[in-house]
């Protein structure tokens, strides 16, 4: 029997306090409302006799053991908003058909509730430990990680850490992500009164709607120009004009081929009927530097590297009203590449259309030695309850691993082939590949806090 198995012990409490934990809606960016999820947890650790300390509400941990090296194992619990078009409640724990749905099951609040489990079970199995090990939270993850910026001014970068953020196996190499809004000073449109969509830069949005001031001539010909585009659109007569509705599919912006911006769709859609002025100086810059390609070749920034693969590029909210023209992109750049040249031509092509650049996030890549210690020891603890070695692999989307200076990767919790749905509708995890995780995370808490 593995140690890690012993975790399956708890196994009826983890599911009952996860529906507690989904039901907080620590929605990233309302930090009133992310708090609590902390809080929450702290309180849960402190019911399991661990220290726990944490920081300004952001970030926090729970811990067990002292002396010896500093071993982390950091979750967020902070979650994207719930979108449309779920199937269940999104902050309502739902199980059925050998899965668990809710937001934050699989992107983090699973696998957080999961580490502190760990250090339940190392403590009331009596294990004596060689290491300090803790369970490190945040709530600014999916919003530029300022939560880590607070917690690791405050306490030491731990020795060897994971964050189980990602897929299975070992993620070695994650992108460089550039988080950026691109702004005018006022709407310039004529045509255009209205267009929003997006809640968030990191996801690639599901709806869009635009009002228009046009002929009825101009109506038709959309209403005759949307049959023939990518998208589903619905138009809608209101005392404000033409209202046009874009429905796409959401996903995570690291992924954005897997989703259908409808923002995109829709300028895609209005730029095939209406001058570009007409239409204003951030859908010129969306339909000019962008369209619907995700390489960024528009702007001359496509490129890639045989380490992690491609550059990707997602429009991720979009906000045009009377007194202002807001957009927000998301890059993530392969490990190899310099993001202050990309972003450069991202500022050159902007400045064309008129707009100014804000840069929201720039986190710098990570590229980990596939031959260090925290590599082998996590790649054991995988076989030890899994049966076989694990891939190395690289991802564009961003973790906590980024800011551990080298000494941290991304390791689970979603396994190959699984499906997740993260930062989509009816988000899930495999209620057995769950449990599988939990082994393998306990497994490789266990051999942290016991290694020499």
């Amino acid at each position: 029997m593995s140690f890690g198995e012993k975790i399956l012990q708890y196994k009826e409490d983890i599911i009952a306090d996860l529906a507690e934990l989904i039901a907080i809606q620590s929605v990233s960016g309302y930090q009133d409302q992310c708090t609590p999820a902390l809080e929450w947890m702290m309180k849960k650790a402190e019911s399991f006799g661990l220290t726990t300390k944490s920081y300004d509400g952001l970030a926090g941990h729970a811990e067990l053991g002292q002396g010896g090296k500093l071993c982390g194992v950091l979750s967020h619990l902070d979650v994207v908003p719930e979108g449309n078009n779920w199937n269940s409640l999104p902050f309502e724990l739902s199980v059925g058909d050998g899965y668990m749905y809710g937001r934050g099951i699989a992107d983090d609040k699973g696998a957080a509730l999961i580490n502190l489990y760990c250090l339940r079970a190392l403590k009331e199995s009596s294990v004596v430990g060689k290491n300090t090990i803790r369970a490190i939270y945040g709530t600014c993850e999916e919003t530029g990680m300022q939560d880590m910026e607070v917690y690791f001014k405050n306490e030491p970068i731990p020795d060897m850490s994971f964050t189980p953020d990602s897929n299975y196996g070992i993620c070695r190499c994650e992108k460089g992500i550039l988080q950026l809004e691109l702004y005018a000073k006022t709407h310039d449109g004529t045509t255009l009164t209205q267009l929003h969509s997006g809640k968030a830069v990191n996801a690639v949005p599901d709806t869009a709607y635009a009002l228009l001031d046009c002929s009825e001539t101009e109506d038709h010909q959309l209403l005759r120009l949307a049959d023939a585009k990518k998208g589903n659109f619905e138009f809608y007569y209101t005392i404000d004009g033409m209202m046009v509705l874009s429905r796409g599919t959401a996903a995570h912006a690291c992924e954005p081929h897997k989703g259908l911006n409808a923002a995109v769709a829709l300028i895609d859609l209005l730029t095939s009927n209406f001058s570009l002025p007409s239409l204003g100086s951030v859908c010129s810059f969306i339909e000019s530097c962008i369209g619907l390609d995700n390489s960024g070749v528009k702007m001359g920034i496509k490129t890639r590297d045989s380490l992690s693969g491609p550059l990707t590029l997602s429009v991720g909210t979009v906000h045009i009203d009377e007194g202002y023209a807001t957009c927000t992109i998301d890059i993530r750049y392969p490990v190899t590449m310099n993001g202050e040249n990309i972003l450069a031509l991202v500022k050159k092509a902007a400045a064309n259309e008129g707009l100014e650049v804000k840069v929201l996030n720039h986190t710098a890549p990570l590229n980990m030695d596939e031959d260090c210690e925290l590599i082998k020891l996590l790649s054991s603890s995988y076989e030890e309850i899994m049966g076989e070695k694990p891939d190395l692999y690289s991802t564009g989307g961003g973790t906590y691993a980024r800011v551990l200076g080298g000494k941290g990767v991304a390791f689970g919790p979603v396994f190959k082939g699984e499906e997740s749905n993260i930062h989509n509708a009816n988000e899930c995890l495999s209620v057995e590949k769950f449990f599988k995780h939990a082994q393998i995370c306990l497994e490789a808490m266990y051999r942290m806090y016991t290694a020499q």
